[in-house]
């Protein structure tokens, strides 16, 4: 049987998937997997149960794109997320951000983790229209403690250094592409290129959304999942 796993993504622990989890309820039984330096859990992907279908933000969409390519028998699908296959822009992938930007996170996280964290709260919603009821939901997360300014280091390593663009075309399983239509961080574009290279994928815009909205249009969301 299959199993909804589900990722986080930078910054934000296993928690932030729990208003998905109680929306769900029974209807579609799942778990949320903490990544290294957030928490308990296993070793990705080595231990995820067998045809789990990973729904992920984020780094965590990165991250999937990957372990769906590394460990074809545990993937059996995925659900992307405010996802690309490539963070920072390059001459040939203008759908990203300037490498001065995760410059500009480090820096912020090695004078003070919890403030660059609350203001990267801030900086993802924009745009939203449930900007503050969002910030309001992951600034409460925060307030159970931070990940390790190494953990935060690390994430932003792997974000300047994936670059997954070639192997998306050869990845045939099926994939949801869930983007908000003003995702101020993973630009739509990114996510309009995974689906329309991904050979079984589809997209699904949300209106009115930034980077996350499965927490700003949850009900919404949650009926996209299921039906995927």
């Amino acid at each position: 049987m299959r199993q909804l796993i589900l990722v986080h993504g930078w910054g934000f622990g296993p928690g932030v998937w729990q208003p998905v989890l109680t929306q769900l309820g029974e209807r579609c039984p799942a778990r949320s997997v903490a990544l290294p330096g957030y928490g308990p859990g296993p070793r990705l992907p080595e231990e995820l149960p067998e045809q789990s279908v990973l729904c992920a933000w984020s780094l965590g969409g990165l991250l999937a794109l990957e372990w769906a390519r590394q460990r074809p028998d545990k993937v059996a699908g995925l659900v992307l997320v405010g996802s690309t296959p490539r963070f920072v822009a390059a001459d040939d992938w203008p759908h990203a951000q300037p490498s001065g930007l995760l410059e500009t996170f480090a820096s912020a996280v090695a004078a003070d983790p919890a403030v660059a964290l609350r203001r990267f709260a801030a900086l993802v919603n924009q745009g939203d229209t449930q900007a503050r009821k969002v910030t309001r939901q992951l600034n409460a997360l925060l307030d159970d403690g931070v990940p390790a300014a190494e953990t935060l280091a690390e994430g932003l390593r792997q974000l300047a250094g994936k670059d997954l663009r070639a192997a998306v075309p050869e990845l045939r399983l099926p994939v949801l592409v869930v983007h908000g239509e003003q995702d101020p961080l993973m630009p739509l574009a990114a996510g309009r290129w995974l689906a329309e290279h991904l050979p079984t994928a589809q997209l699904e815009v949300v209106p009115g959304a930034a980077h996350a909205p499965f927490l700003s249009h949850c009900a919404d969301f949650c009926d996209r999942l299921t039906d995927f």
